[in-house]
């Protein structure tokens, strides 16, 4: 996978891409992290790459051109059209699945913006989708990036090192994820739950299944709503209920 964030700030990606897990997928030619500074692709003496909003209005907005220019720079090298994603507060809601979809794809490149906003033209004719990592605004869109490539990238093949990690990972399974015990058994008298200690694989998986279900349930009872739950999983929920 190809990776490449527009942004006026790349110096704020060096350490993420050349670190931990984004760094050594990177190292290993799994996914190629670029950043690159729109700023030189404006057009005037003064690379200026915001203006003030027509109509009025506070705040500073951000130019066409220069974002059009550094796009079509990076589609040059490229056969398959990428997507173009627009870090915004209004783009739809990033999500788990969201992720997985992204991670399907063989070129993305990401927009980060500051100031007031970006020009109109630039989501009507420049990108692919509009993207949010929550109902709050930053001062810019590096940190958004840096967390949609980060959920993306640990999802391709290779880049971690247990392949299951992301297939149980919690939202991959609509549930979140069932709590996790290791070595020592007792810890300050705290013990590892008997389940884990028993080595019977098909019962294990029955107490993870319920405790993911009770986790969601007393947490993000919204999750529930949209799972296909079986009736075993039924008959546990109305356990909890039960016991509220």
């Amino acid at each position: 996978m190809k990776v490449d964030v527009l942004t006026l700030f790349p110096e704020m990606f060096k350490g993420v891409f050349e670190s931990s897990i984004l760094g050594k997928a990177n190292a290993k030619g799994i996914v190629s992290l670029n950043a690159i500074n729109f700023r030189d692709f404006a057009f005037n003496k003064h690379h200026t790459v915001d203006d003030t909003p027509y109509g009025g209005g506070g705040g500073m907005v951000l130019k066409p051109e220069p974002i059009f220019a550094a796009v079509e720079h990076v589609l040059t090298s490229i056969t398959n059209p990428p997507r173009v994603i627009l870090m915004c507060p209004q783009g739809e809601t990033f999500t788990q699945k969201k992720a997985e979809e992204l991670s399907q794809e063989e070129h993305l490149i990401f927009i980060c913006g500051h100031y007031e906003g970006y020009d109109e033209r630039i989501r009507e004719h420049l990108v692919t989708d509009e993207l949010s990592v929550g109902d709050y605004v930053l001062t810019g869109g590096e940190i958004p990036a840096m967390t949609v490539i980060d959920a993306v990238v640990r999802l391709l093949p290779g880049v971690l090192g247990n392949e299951m990690s992301a297939v149980t990972d919690s939202f991959s399974t609509g549930l979140l994820e069932y709590p996790h015990y290791t070595r020592p058994a007792e810890f300050r008298g705290w013990k590892v739950p008997e389940m884990l200690l028993s080595g019977h694989h098909a019962n294990i998986e029955v107490w993870r299944r319920q405790q993911a279900l009770k986790r969601t349930f007393t947490r993000r009872p919204d999750l529930l709503d949209k799972l296909a739950l079986t009736d075993q999983d039924m008959k546990y929920i109305q356990e909890l209920q039960n016991n509220l």
